[in-house]
């Protein structure tokens, strides 16, 4: 079982910022960050 992780709200804005600002897929940024597909996409539609 994996431990389940907090972000802070800075993370995901900017993680959310990858996405809809600079052009990246939501698997590459969850790649490049080390996120699950699910917790960015969700981090994305809040916006």
């Amino acid at each position: 079982m994996r431990i389940r992780r907090t972000f802070t709200p800075e993370f995901k804005l900017e993680a959310a910022s990858l996405v809809l600002d600079q052009g990246y897929s939501i698997l590459q940024a969850c790649r490049a960050l080390d996120v699950g597909q699910t917790a960015l996409k969700r981090w994305v539609d809040q916006l």
